[in-house]
């Protein structure tokens, strides 16, 4: 399987709780809703912000070229990409966030 990882920092202007319930309630619904293609979505949330990190998310898809075309359709379709930037405003430091896409070994 392969995964996207995305180290997620909540805006400044919103309190960590406020910032999950957002993030838990609103967009991981938006995402699942955008890109049927994930098989799972993993958020680990921090004890406290680590490293500038209040949140380590993974996206699994089934294979690669799922992986792939999912990020580039995210990336490229304005009626994907958008909403999906849009609504991040809305709890994340956007300019903070790293994505990185892995394999799992066992």
């Amino acid at each position: 399987m392969f995964k996207l990882i995305a180290f997620i920092t909540f805006a400044p202007h919103l309190t960590r709780e406020e910032a999950r319930d957002y993030y838990e309630t609103r967009h991981v619904p938006l995402v699942k809703s955008l890109m049927p293609a994930i098989v799972r979505y993993q958020r680990n949330h921090l004890a406290e912000r680590t490293a500038g990190i209040d949140v380590v998310t993974e996206l699994w898809f089934a294979d690669r070229a799922a992986a792939d075309r999912a990020i580039a359709d995210a990336r490229t379709a304005p009626s994907i990409a958008q909403r999906i930037a849009d609504d991040e405003e809305n709890f994340m430091d956007r300019s903070a966030t790293r994505l990185v896409i892995a394999e799992e070994a066992d």
